[in-house]
Parts: C-alpha cells; structure tokens; sequence
C-alpha cells in the first residue's frame, strides 16, 4: 500500500505550520527515541494537494479530501462524534490563533501515542494540566517534538473560559478500549513522522527493551479516523514484571500506583484513570517527572514514586498498565 504521507502526523505538521514557526530541530535530547520521536533529517512536509479525491474510512459514510482531512480548525468527524454541544474550541478552536482541540486528540477525546487521551479524565485535572503548560510547570523533555512543543503554545494561548469549557465536554465522554498490547521479541520497523511510529509494512526487527506504538490501520488513522486503534509491541516478561511494581511496589523501588490512581487504575477523584492508556505516553510522563521537566500540585507525590526507577521498570509499568481494560 502507498500512503499518500509518512502517517497521520504528518497530515497534522501541515496544519501546525501555518500557525507555528519552529527553530531547526538539535540533535535528540533523550535516549529514548522511541517515546520521544523526531526525526532531525526529516524533509520538509510539501502541503497537501488540494486533489478533490474523495477518502474514506471503515464504517463510515462520509468522505473528505485531503484538504480537509488536514485542517486543524474543522477536523473530520466520520462518525458523527461531534454533536451539538460540542465546544467551539474542540470543534473549530479559534480561527487563525488555536487549532481545534478534536483535531490532535481527536472528535471522541481518544487521542493518539504522540498526545494524550482526555475522553474520561476529571475536568479539573485538564484544566490543571493546561494551567502548568502556560506557567512554565510542565514541559517536554525532548523540546524538538513536535506534539507537546505545539500543545504548549496552544495552552498559552487559549483563556480560561475555553479551557474549562473544552475540559468538560472531554471528561464527559468515555474513554474505550484504543491499544492492543503485544509480547514480543520482534516488532516492525518504522520510521518517524511528526511524534509517530509509523510501522514499514512487511519488516521486522529485534525490539529489544523498547516500546513500538504505531497504527493498526495506517491508512485510516493518517486520515484521522477516530475509531482507528494502535498496536503496542512490548518485551516479553513486561507485563508480569510491571504488575508486580504496580500492585505491590516492586518490594519498595516505587509506591502502588494504585494508592492514587485507584484499585483499578481507573482514576480517584481528580487523579487521571491510568488503565488502557498509550504505553509510550505513560513512559513520557514518567520520563519527564523523574528528569524534572513536569511540575504541578501532585508531582511530589510521583517524584517519590519514580526516583528509583529505570527505564526497563518504567517499559515494565506501561506495559502492565495499558494492558489492563479501561
């Protein structure tokens, strides 16, 4: 199959540049590529041609060009999840200034590896989140990926009465079963399309002590299908290793996740649910509050939690956590 771009992240970089200017990316600030994906080399993205063909997706009616596929202020919506209430800044967002939140987490909140998942979370805590991106609190520890460099910019420049408008329509919806956990001592190939694993169809290679997230459907989600899920390949043994530091602490290495995040992991009151979530966006989180790039009123908390963490322990703990059912 010949996919008209590398994925859908790239259909994304065309709408995010006219509305960013972006210095040329440095060399990797992490070792971990894998979770933090950029490509330094990358050619630049051509616009999208303005072609008039007609794309579809599975088990849906509707149709879209490429052109609307990639704009940010109207995301399509195939399967009808924006409904009348929906707020302006996650339907439209604000012409010329704020790409509409539906278009990077998508219509029903699901989201993406290179982004976070809002359907279900506590509005409070989205809003909260918003509030440490413009403060300065939360940041990326690879600054040359692209997703959360542009979320940053998008908080700062959003007002209090559309965040917390946004917020409650996400914490309304229902988070569903989006990722497919894998044990394996192989995954495919990839390469990197804007903060995207994109799989190289009918290659393989050792995986080692990675995470590989991408597509199960490359096609329907780079034309930003809503109902397209993703497929995580993990090292085999993770996900027995990581229940054993999640539900008992790994005999003091870390704290059980579920004294805040609930028996379940599906959340506690403001604390955001963890089951079922991207693997490689939990290792992200982790990564960035151990390395100190992520603030806010409960970071002490997880600060205590990841100390003594490795990286394999943090592959461990998103693999057991995303596997469990939302």
């Amino acid at each position: 199959m010949k996919l008209r771009y590398c994925c859908a992240g790239a259909a994304a970089a065309f709408a995010t540049a006219a509305l960013f200017s972006q210095a040329p990316p440095s060399a990797p600030a992490t070792s971990l590529p894998w979770a933090f994906p950029f490509d330094p080399n990358a050619p630049k993205q051509a616009p999208p041609p303005d072609d008039k063909e007609l794309r579809h997706v599975p088990n849906s009616s509707k149709a879209f060009t490429q052109k609307q596929i990639t704009d940010g202020f109207n995301p399509p919506d195939w399967h009808q999840d924006f409904g009348p209430s929906t707020p302006q800044l996650v339907a439209h967002g604000r012409p010329q200034d704020i790409r509409a939140c539906g278009f990077c987490h998508l219509p029903n909140g699901q989201g993406r590896p290179e982004n976070a998942s809002l359907a279900g979370l506590p509005a409070a805590y989205i809003v909260a989140q918003v509030s440490d991106y413009r403060s300065g609190l939360r940041k990326s520890s690879e600054p040359n990926m692209g997703p959360p460099a542009n979320m940053l910019k998008l908080a700062q420049a959003s007002n209090d009465e559309e965040v917390t408008t946004a917020a409650e329509y996400f914490s309304k919806l229902k988070y569903k079963l989006w990722i497919k956990v894998v044990e394996s001592k192989t995954a495919p190939k990839y390469r990197i399309a804007t903060g995207m694993l994109v799989a190289i169809e009918g290659t393989s290679e050792p995986l080692g002590q990675r995470i590989v997230e991408t597509a199960q459907n490359i096609e329907a989600t780079e034309n930003r299908d809503d109902a397209s899920p993703f497929v995580a390949y993990v090292p085999v043994g993770s996900i027995k290793k990581g229940e054993a530091l999640v539900t008992t602490g790994g005999n003091g290495k870390t704290l059980r996740c579920s004294i805040c995040h609930g028996t379940d992991l599906k959340g506690l009151g403001n604390v955001p649910f963890l089951a079922g979530r991207s693997p490689s966006y939990l290792v992200r989180q982790l990564y960035d509050i151990k390395s100190g790039n992520r603030h806010g009123a409960w970071s002490p908390l997880m600060k205590e939690a990841v100390a003594k963490l490795t990286t394999d322990d943090m592959i461990d703990i998103a693999a057991y956590i995303s596997s469990r059912m939302p």
